[in-house]
């Protein structure tokens, strides 16, 4: 049954390949959509790595496929020893960490906000979800996809790596992920009230028509899910609590947890990793650490969520 999972998890992963690597040559071809570059509505092109490149790059994606598609027909055919996983798990990096940006996680925490919005007769400056998830970030959560797929592929083949997620592990990770984004949440917190912590009063006023109170929805929406984070060591991380009707008492779906918490690893990770790359590119001064530093110490956040949800997915599923 292992072997049979493990295969249909890597021709998932092929066929993804095999389809992406056909849009790049079409976009190389001259087909409208090519998601970077000048259709990008990123506007100084400082989030993506790939921002100055043309349609013509679609040929390096069609051939950097075409190695993800041999990488995943070897993990699914199993036969072909561990090397594979030396080709798969660099590209799935990739694919999960350095191909998006920060925006990702714009889009995450601002849907919440939009969908409710029309409900309470907000405006939020007229925009839609259609502003938040423009094509070019959706593209990003299809590459992430595809890094996902080749990446449960490569785990499947190599299973020995997960006896490194133990229970202690995972408890110490889920500390860790509480922690990391407080200091975040206490310098949005405090703009929003007027304080300039981590920044001159200048820099604060120019948030003054509301955009530190969009700081301050961000910062709990991240507190928050601080909050959720301590359930995959708590029991209501696993037994609905007494006072969900319809549910207490029952067991929780270990996906319920995990798809969420997983993905909120992979876009915090994104998003610091994009502040570092700006921060190694100069954009910020030292004077205004509170709007850049915080967000550097994400990749932290994101690597301890992603632990603590994989050891309690062992945990749950009694690997």
């Amino acid at each position: 049954m292992e072997t049979l999972t493990s295969g249909r998890r890597g021709y998932a992963a092929a066929l993804w390949a095999l389809g992406y690597g056909l849009l790049g040559a079409a976009w190389a071809l001259g087909t409208p959509g090519f998601p970077w570059g000048a259709s990008d509505p990123d506007p100084d092109g400082a989030l993506s790595v790939l921002a100055g490149t043309t349609p013509g790059f679609g040929w390096w994606i069609a051939a950097f496929a075409l190695l993800a598609l041999v990488a995943a027909l070897a993990l699914a055919r199993g036969n072909a020893g561990r090397a594979p996983l030396y080709l798969a798990w660099p590209i799935a990096a990739l694919l999960i960490l350095v191909v998006p940006d920060s925006r990702l996680m714009m889009g995450l925490a601002y849907t919440p906000l939009l969908l409710v919005a029309p409900l309470f007769g907000w405006s939020l400056g007229g925009a839609t979800l259609a502003d938040a998830w423009p094509w070019p970030v959706l593209n990003q959560l299809v590459c992430v996809l595809g890094g996902l797929l080749l990446a449960a592929a490569a785990l499947a083949h190599g299973r020995g790596v997960l006896g490194w997620f133990t229970p202690e592990r995972g408890r110490r990770a889920v500390y860790v992920a509480v922690a990391v984004p407080l200091v975040y949440c206490l310098t949005r917190w405090a703009w929003a009230l007027g304080i300039p912590l981590g920044v001159s009063p200048e820099f604060l006023a120019q948030g003054e028509d509301g955009l530190w109170l969009a700081g301050a929805y961000l910062a709990t929406f991240g507190a928050f899910g601080g909050v959720l984070t301590l359930g995959l060591t708590q029991r209501w991380g696993e037994v609905f609590p007494r006072w969900i009707p319809g549910l207490r008492g029952r067991r929780v779906p270990p996906l319920l947890a995990v798809i969420p918490a997983g993905f909120v690893s992979i876009v915090v990770t994104v998003a610091g990793l994009t502040y570092i790359r700006a921060t190694i590119a100069g954009r910020f001064t030292l004077d205004e650490w509170g709007a850049w530093l915080p967000e550097c110490f994400w990749p932290i956040w994101g690597a301890a969520l992603a632990t603590a949800t994989i050891c309690y997915l062992r945990r749950r599923s009694g690997h």
